[in-house]
């Protein structure tokens, strides 16, 4: 790989970067104001509110950058920064199709994982950093979560890579068939609501529950700084459904696929997206008794009978 080519595909991945999370930012307000009747995301710029991302943007920029006295400055003015890299990271790993892909890396699947995980020390950071109580409680809400939900995503992704045989991305996708949406149907399952929990996203935003922790390890945090944090979460948004529709929807596998594949892997993804907007609107914040024992007591087992059957189903196939 040539430096032009390193280059071309380093841009390429930030203007993703950049575009998708805005994509997906916009999706979400629009849904919910359909959903909950919200009449304000429907004014700004006029024709269906094409401008209130533009409106937040604009807001952001023009609050003052606050960083409170007591805070470890250099930890609180880098949490942002370690929330939002991984995910970018992370990204460039994920194919769109077989030949539209930064980096394919043998072991994608794994190298995105950790990836993923990694982006929670920026909410541990900005939470600890704070001199805060309500930061301090809302970060170690999030090292819980982050405990509890990392094992059930790593063996729903580890179901599907021993189906496959492989920890290439590429390679899962070009194994994968259409019996896997009913045979590693409990897997998807289970990843799709870990996810949801890693992000910190309703019904699992205990971290930032505005009614009982003001914003939790965020409460400190106002500017671009904060908008980093905002980027990070729809950036995870993105980057799971993405992962989500490679692992589990075959990614770019569709009707004429040799040319326009990776539309498919960003429809099945923007779905998926689109559900994780919905489940915010459509469920109630849980308790954090009810978060571990969901992750304990139901999404740790129903992940090992999956890795296990998947085991057994290869195995005997072989």
């Amino acid at each position: 790989m040539t430096v032009l080519e390193v280059v071309i595909r380093t841009v390429a991945v930030l203007a993703a970067f950049l575009v998708l999370p805005l994509l997906v930012g916009q999706t979400e307000h629009k849904v919910m104001a359909h959903m909950q009747g919200r009449l304000g995301p429907m004014y700004a710029g006029g024709f269906h509110g094409w401008a209130q991302l533009v409106a937040d943007g604009v807001k952001f920029v023009q609050k003052e950058d606050v960083v409170p006295v007591a805070a470890d400055r250099w930890v609180f003015r880098l949490a942002p920064g370690v929330a939002l890299v991984p995910y970018l990271v992370a990204m460039s790993v994920i194919p769109l199709s077989p030949t539209l892909v930064a980096a394919d890396v043998d072991a994608g699947a794994l190298f995105v994982v950790a990836l993923a995980g990694i982006g929670i020390l920026g909410t541990l950071m900005a939470g600890w950093s704070s001199a805060n109580k309500y930061s301090l409680l809302g970060a170690m809400r999030s090292a819980a979560q982050l405990l509890s939900y990392e094992l059930p995503i790593v063996l729903s992704v580890a179901s599907v890579a021993l189906a496959a045989g492989t920890l290439s991305l590429s390679g899962i996708v070009g194994q994968w068939s259409w019996w896997w949406l009913l045979w590693q149907l409990p897997g998807a399952i289970v990843f799709l609501v870990a996810a949801l929990a890693e992000l910190q996203r309703p019904p699992f935003d205990m971290p930032v529950a505005d009614s009982e922790i003001v914003f939790g390890p965020y409460t400190e945090y106002t500017g671009l700084r904060f908008a980093f944090f905002l980027l990070s979460e729809y950036a995870g948004i993105v980057l799971m459904s993405l992962l989500f529709a490679v692992l589990f929807l075959g990614g770019w596998r569709g009707p004429w696929a040799e040319s326009v594949g990776w539309v498919w892997t960003l429809l099945k993804g923007f779905a998926i997206a689109v559900i994780i907007v919905w489940l915010r609107v459509a469920w109630p914040r849980m308790r954090e008794d009810q978060l571990q024992r969901l992750a304990w007591v139901w999404l740790v087992p129903l992940a090992i009978a999956q890795v296990a059957l998947t085991g057994v189903v290869v195995v005997v196939a072989g």
